[in-house]
């Protein structure tokens, strides 16, 4: 199996996905094999938009930006896939299956967002994806995804 390194920074990421502050959430893609499997890490700061009312007391990272931060990790293993116009590009979120939470993630974590390829069948990418800190299981689901090319405005 060929592991590519990359040095997939965050400029990077940006020219391929188009979400942008403070909705971004992946900072970092640290191996890719083409057409199998993807890593990236998010790191969870204190100053995180959602923090303030998720909680003022002790804040925990909302699962959904969780699932929101494997989401935008398969995109960038979909858009590895295949040559496309990015630009003119969205990546739609259709489906989550299996959704579970186990473990709390709060500022200064690192997540480490892990999602492979399961199969592709009329127009709808199914991905399994994981979130972990520290070798442990934050978040794991299955995703499903689709492309659609924006109209011409």
């Amino acid at each position: 199996m060929n592991i590519e390194k990359l040095n997939f920074d965050i400029h990077k990421i940006l020219t391929l996905l188009p979400h942008r502050y403070p909705f971004l959430m992946v900072d970092r893609v640290t191996e890719i094999v083409p057409h199998k499997s993807i890593k990236a890490l998010k790191n969870v700061t204190v100053n995180e938009p959602f923090f303030q009312g998720h909680f003022p007391q002790r804040p925990v990272m909302p699962g959904v930006m969780i699932l929101e931060a494997l989401a935008q990790t398969a995109a960038l293993l979909t858009f590895s896939e295949e040559e496309q116009d990015f630009e003119n590009t969205l990546y739609y979120f259709v489906g989550i299956d299996g959704a579970r939470f186990k473990r709390v993630v709060e500022p200064g974590d690192q997540l480490i967002l892990n999602v492979t390829f399961e199969r592709y069948m009329r127009g709808i990418w199914k991905f399994k994806a994981v979130a972990e800190v520290e070798g442990a299981v934050a978040c794991e689901a299955e995703l499903m995804c689709t492309v659609k090319k924006m109209d011409a405005a």
